[in-house]
């Protein structure tokens, strides 16, 4: 059998291989994070009172007046806004869904986020993350649960060269770091 190295381009084997210029790894400081489940019924009523759109498709954010809403499954959503507004924003839920059919639980003490953008961004997350970010299979827009290595992860694609990762706190230096080391090779 041929020895490997001498039937396959060098690129081929290290597909992480090459450098760029533009690529950045910024931590995301402050803000609340909720997790909302709600049924369908109630979609409408908590998209008016959050003033965000929750009637998306599944993995797809909506961002209106400096509040995002990722959704992650039928009936999840990853909301992302200011520290101020938690308590506005729970106030108003609680107030709106009467019914009562609804859970909304504070993880601004669990989670933090990484914003990564640049030239390289997509190879830098698939040093860690297993999914195709081919513009046409994980557009703008995208939001899904996922995992970075070994962490549970939420990505979202906020443009195509900027992407917004969520990770547990006691996961985050562990997913900095592998993110350093894996930017490493695009270093100039």
């Amino acid at each position: 059998m041929d020895n490997l190295v001498q039937t396959k381009p060098m690129p081929r084997l290290f597909p992480l291989s090459g450098k760029a210029i533009d690529r950045r790894c910024t931590p995301v400081n402050g803000g609340a994070r909720f997790s909302l489940r709600l049924p369908a019924a109630s979609i409408s009523t908590a998209s008016a009172a959050l003033g965000v759109e929750l009637a998306v498709p599944v993995n797809r954010a909506s961002a209106a007046n400096g509040r995002t809403a990722l959704r992650l499954g039928p009936d999840e959503w990853l909301l992302l806004l200011s520290e101020a507004e938690a308590v506005p924003v729970a106030a108003v839920l609680e107030a709106r869904l009467t019914d009562g059919r609804y859970s909304l639980a504070d993880i601004s003490h669990r989670q933090t986020g990484v914003v990564l953008e640049g030239t390289a961004v997509t190879d830098i997350l698939n040093g860690g993350c297993p999914l195709d970010f081919d513009l046409a299979a994980f557009p703008v827009g995208m939001a899904t649960r996922t995992i970075f290595c070994k962490a549970e992860a939420v990505l979202w694609r906020q443009s195509e060269g900027r992407f917004h990762l969520e990770v547990w706190r006691s996961f985050a230096p562990y997913v900095w770091n592998l993110l350093a080391i894996v930017s490493r090779e695009y270093a100039v």
